[in-house]
């Protein structure tokens, strides 16, 4: 059997298959505008709020790889990836249910606040990555290798749109009318109504990629992949470490990058509700309950919103800066007016201006989510697509586990929880990620033969 290349999808087919990522971004969205303010009304302390935020990555750590692996080696009457779509889709719109109500579920079960809100951040963190990761593989799946960029490009525009709602949800809530304050121990009515919408999206939104995308059967990946067939002998869970241990040497490269990108988104999402309250409205680190407070966690959600506004132009964007500049040129600049932004709030006390500074994160967020992908796409052999993409989600994971350790702790320690300068800690590392893709990073202009040694030295 000769070898057959990919088709071309059109745009209308990348939409189609991307779609579940607005859903699940508009749940990430949710939880990262108001995971600190909902765990903060549940009693937790401003220098504690990283340690609870350490359920994401560490459920990203385990989930991911193991997800990957069992995808690649998936092939039901449904797809390779779409089950785990649909299983991850269902689960975390009963934990988004349910993390904003732990108060009223203690009263009923006699738990621990904190501990039962834990819990179902982790099966809401663990029920997203189940869904997430699929969506990474099915591109490198779906499209051929040059429709790479346009492919990761199309889901950071919907990952925008999706987190744009998310963040700003409860505001327009409040708008309409719905309460954005509640009695202490308790979430207010605006920010559980939001969590209430974002489970429905979620799960119409990866309906609507099962039902319009077809994956392509194990015979059509065969000849893609010269006749060899794409499952040939019963996989085992220690297969993740032999390939772990056999990653290509580019994503060893973009994981340097990746480990200050996400160490600085990690800090911007934990710690910009306590350093708007306290270094922008003027409370002291211990209010967590007033109406100044819930005015800061709903600016936060607004200037997230913004962010990931901005994310959707610098998207379309992309692609054609990278065709003049270069696509690690790009990435570097990016996170280059990323960690401006991040410094900038400082700096920036009228908080009317901070959307300024959400412009440069903007910018760095829709490239984060595209061009280590586009890089890395044409060094992962098509058989280990997912498992591959599991594995670089390692360089994400770590270094928020990492900061989930050591952040609260130095936010206490250095800052005295004022963690104003903890931001500003995180804007110097991307601007450290940006030196490093210069440094570090090949230009895309490597000869085939060059990425062809790398994928040689990946385990089969």
């Amino acid at each position: 059997m000769g070898k057959k290349v990919k088709p071309n999808l059109s745009m209308t087919q990348i939409i189609n298959m991307s779609m579940g990522f607005l859903g699940i971004q508009m749940a990430f969205g949710l939880q990262n505008g108001n995971a600190s303010r909902i765990l903060a009304n549940f009693g937790a302390d401003v220098h504690e709020l990283s340690w609870f935020w350490l359920v994401a990555p560490v459920t990203g750590l385990i989930v991911q790889p193991i997800i990957g692996h069992m995808g690649d080696n998936t092939w039901s009457p449904l797809g390779r990836r779409k089950p785990y779509f649909l299983i991850g889709a269902v689960l975390c719109a009963i934990g988004l249910v349910l993390l904003p109500n732990a108060a009223s579920a203690t009263q009923m079960m006699a738990a621990n606040v904190l501990l039962l809100a834990v819990i179902f951040l982790a099966m809401m963190d663990a029920s997203i990555n189940v869904a997430m990761e699929p969506f990474r593989a099915l591109v490198g799946d779906m499209l051929p290798k040059h429709q790479g960029t346009i492919g990761f490009s199309v889901q950071t525009i919907l990952i925008g749109i999706g987190a744009v709602i998310g963040s700003y949800l409860p505001d327009w809530l409040t708008q309409l009318g719905i309460s954005n304050v509640a009695k202490a121990g308790f979430v207010a009515d605006n920010v559980i109504y939001a969590f209430y919408i974002g489970a429905g999206v979620l799960l119409l939104s990866i309906l609507y990629t099962i039902v319009s995308t077809k994956e392509y059967s194990p015979q059509e990946f065969a000849e893609f992949e010269n006749g060899k067939e794409m499952v040939e002998e019963p996989s085992k869970f220690s297969d993740i470490f032999k390939d772990f241990a056999k990653i290509p040497l580019l994503m060893k490269k973009l994981g340097a990058v990746q480990f200050f990108s996400w160490f600085a988104l990690f800090t911007m999402w934990v710690f910009t509700t306590s350093a708007l309250a306290t270094h922008h409205f003027g409370l002291s680190p211990q209010d967590t309950h007033s109406v100044e407070f819930n005015k800061a966690g709903d600016l936060t959600g607004k200037l997230f919103g913004y962010y990931n506004l901005w994310a959707i132009p610098f998207a379309f964007l992309l692609t054609p800066i990278a065709k003049v500049i270069g696509k690690k040129q790009t990435h570097a600049l990016a996170l280059f007016c990323g960690g401006l932004g991040l410094i900038s709030m400082y700096f920036i006390k009228d908080i009317s201006y901070l959307k300024i500074s959400m412009i440069g994160l903007g910018f760095a967020w829709a490239s984060i989510l595209a061009m280590p992908y586009a890089m890395l796409i044409d060094a992962i052999p098509q058989k280990k697509m997912g498992v591959y993409m599991g594995i670089f989600n390692f360089f994400i994971v770590i270094p928020q586990i990492i900061n989930g350790l050591f952040g609260g702790p130095i936010v206490s320690g250095f800052f005295g929880n004022y963690a104003i300068g903890y931001v500003v800690v995180g804007g110097v590392c991307m601007l450290l990620g940006a030196i490093l893709t210069m440094i570090l990073v090949k230009s895309e202009d490597e000869t085939p033969k060059e990425i062809e040694e790398e994928i040689k030295q990946v385990h089969f």
